[in-house]
């Protein structure tokens, strides 16, 4: 059950003192660009590989030429990507969720209800491939920064609209007219 706004385009809100499940709105990784170096990393080492296979000095073997290609894509290929895939930014309809770590998992969150300030951040490369930097302060935290996120703009009017919203539901919900218990 949903309540009628009067305004149109407004999301619609749930009727006062309703259980309002929390939503995933977003969930976000850094730039893919991070990964451009690891890319040309394995085409470089599958060219060379495939090339001087079966074609090196005599002291050496095809084994130890596949097993320092191994090395090399384990290295620089592997590692970064699952350090890029492990760090994730999920933005629900109550609060922002920061994951990361490979071995050593660390999670932040900060509530919409609470409210908190946006400021955003974007180089040159950021501006070219529309990425950005957003950090999120409601000055008692730690501020939770989202670092090089893909379409920065939307992010941020998303952040910024749920803010809205959660304050305006926290705000109603606690000066809702409480219910008389029918045993009293």
């Amino acid at each position: 059950m949903s309540q009628q706004t009067a305004y149109p385009g407004r999301p619609r809100t749930p009727a006062p003192g309703a259980a309002v499940p929390e939503l995933v709105i977003a969930r976000l990784h850094r730039h893919a660009r991070r990964l451009l170096w690891p890319a040309l990393v394995l085409i470089g080492s599958a060219g060379a590989t495939g090339y001087l296979s079966g074609n090196l000095p005599d002291p050496f073997e095809d084994w130890m030429l596949w097993a320092a290609a191994g090395l090399v894509v384990i290295a620089l290929v592997v590692f970064p990507y699952l350090a890029w895939l492990s760090h994730t930014y999920t933005v629900t309809t109550r609060r922002v969720i920061e994951r990361g770590g490979l071995l050593n998992r660390r999670r932040t969150d900060i509530s919409h209800a609470r409210g908190y300030t946006i400021a955003e951040r974007r180089g040159p490369l950021q501006r070219m491939w529309g990425s950005g930097t957003l950090t999120l302060a409601n000055g008692v935290d730690e501020p939770l920064r989202l670092v090089d996120i893909p379409s920065v703009r939307l992010v941020h009017e998303t952040l910024s609209d749920q803010v809205e919203v959660s304050q305006i539901l926290a705000h109603r919900d606690s000066h809702s007219i409480p219910l008389v218990g029918s045993g009293d």
